[in-house]
């Protein structure tokens, strides 16, 4: 499964014209934030038995297989300078 993400801007306008004159465009900020992120990934380890496996990467064994696929995003701050 590849990983999916989504990058938010805002709407980008054309520079209006009034009276032959030109008002000039505003230059969009940028902002930084924390977010949560919840990914659902597919890991992978070397076991004898499905039990064992289950142990080992309870324990924090093995290696992500996949990026897996953000299934929840949550904007926790919102860092405005």
């Amino acid at each position: 499964m590849p990983a999916r993400s989504a990058l938010l801007r805002a709407p980008r306008t054309a520079p209006q014209v009034v009276r032959d004159q030109a008002v000039p465009e505003t230059k969009p900020r940028l902002f930084h934030a924390r977010m949560l992120v919840t990914r659902l990934e597919e890991w992978c380890v070397e076991a004898e038995t499905a039990e064992q496996a289950r142990a080992l990467l309870a324990a924090g064994a093995g290696h992500r297989c996949t990026p897996g696929e953000s299934i929840q995003v949550e904007v926790d701050t919102l860092l405005d300078d």
